[in-house]
Order: C-alpha cells, then sequence, then structure tokens
C-alpha cells in the first residue's frame, strides 16, 4: 500500500505492437488499393495521398515501393496483364478443337473482364496516358493477347503466312476489346452471352482455317 493507505495504481499496459506485413503481402495490399482508387477516381485525379490513407502507410512508404505514382500505376498494369495471361492460358488447356479452344480463351477473358472491372476499368482508359509508359503497358497488354492468339493458331489452325496469322490475332483482339467495352454499357450481358456474340462472328472466317481435331492428328 502506499503510504497514504490507498492501494497503488496497476501500471498501464504497453501499447500493443503492430504486426509488420511481409513486404511481399504489403506491396500486394497497396496495389489492389490503389487499383481501386485509379478506378474510382481516374489516374489524374488519384493521389497517393488517398492511397496511403486507404492503406494505412506513409506516402513516402508508397514511394519508397514503387518510386512514383506511375510507378504504382505500372504495377497495377502488370499484375493485370500477368493474371490475364494465367486465365486465358490455362482456359485452353485440355481443349481438342481450334473451336473449343477459342471459345474457352474468349470465355476467359470476358470473365475476367466481369469479375476484375477495376483492372479493366485501368486498361481501357488509356487515353489520359498516352506518351507516358504506362500507356506502353496497356499496348504490352494487347500484344500479350495478340501473341497468345498467334500462338493459339499456330497449334490449332492452318495459320498460312506469320503475317496473316498475326492480322487475325489482331483482329480477334480489336474485336473483343471492343465488345468488352460494350458490355459494360449492357450489364444484363454475361460473360456466356459475349463469348457466343464473339463466336458468331469470329468462328465463321477461322473455321476454314482450322486444323483437323488433335486425335484425328497423324
Amino acid at each position: 500500500m502506499s503510504p497514504t493507505g490507498d492501494t497503488p495504481a496497476a501500471p498501464a499496459p504497453a501499447p500493443a505492437r503492430r504486426k509488420r506485413m511481409p513486404r511481399a503481402e504489403r506491396e500486394q495490399q497497396m496495389i489492389a488499393i490503389a487499383e481501386a482508387v485509379f478506378s474510382e477516381r481516374g489516374y489524374l485525379a488519384a493521389s497517393m495521398d488517398e492511397i496511403a490513407e486507404r492503406v494505412g502507410v506513409s506516402k513516402p512508404m508508397l514511394y519508397e515501393y514503387f518510386n512514383s505514382k506511375e510507378g504504382l500505376l505500372l504495377a497495377c498494369i502488370g499484375q493485370s496483364r500477368a493474371e490475364l495471361r494465367q486465365v486465358t492460358e490455362q482456359a485452353v488447356v485440355g481443349a481438342s478443337t481450334a473451336e473449343e479452344a477459342l471459345r474457352r480463351g474468349l470465355g476467359a477473358f470476358f470473365s475476367f473482364i466481369r469479375e476484375r472491372r477495376e483492372s479493366w476499368s485501368l486498361l481501357r482508359h488509356e487515353m489520359a496516358l498516352i506518351g507516358t509508359p504506362a500507356a506502353d503497358g496497356i499496348e504490352e497488354t494487347r500484344r500479350q493477347q495478340t501473341d497468345l492468339i498467334a500462338a493459339l493458331m499456330s497449334t490449332y489452325f492452318d495459320g498460312g503466312p506469320s503475317f496473316a496469322v498475326e492480322a487475325t490475332a489482331e483482329v480477334v483482339v480489336g474485336a473483343c476489346e471492343r465488345l468488352a467495352i460494350w458490355c459494360e454499357r449492357h450489364d444484363e450481358v454475361t460473360p456466356e452471352q459475349a463469348t457466343e456474340y464473339a463466336m458468331d462472328l469470329l468462328w465463321g472466317g477461322l473455321a476454314r482455317r482450322a486444323s483437323a481435331p488433335s486425335s484425328e492428328r497423324p
């Protein structure tokens, strides 16, 4: 007891230490939140202050990880591009015919843009980014999808000259991109419906160049 007869107060508990998040996990958190802010505000109006506040870190930490706002945007675009490539490639694994492979690939693309609306929003709002590395990153995403389709054609189609294969792949990517933008205005259109719309138009021209099913190949 104290000299006054009072029971001494218990010492205040030490403040709990905030658990340090692993760098890779923190980076993914920053990218996810930045993607949401860029989608909501647009790249030009988005601020690093708001992103840092939503993440719960200081703005200097954002710059430590990504160097600049554009660097953070490039990280968002790069991750979306990698995820789109993964889902597209996985979708066509095991397809036995050209038609099945194309339908699976288109379905994966239209499902991606429905499920990852914020990622898709970044990829399609390129006009504000013309002349920047971010615009190059968006074009690289198109190039990635064109290369994937060209590779698909070389496997399942009698592709003919390389220029003809590349040209056809560009047409497929351009058509699907415009259809995806149209789907944004018609939310009732499902990925499955969008896939069938694309197949109805694209397969008619591609069918005559399709190779035999894998089971019938020598």
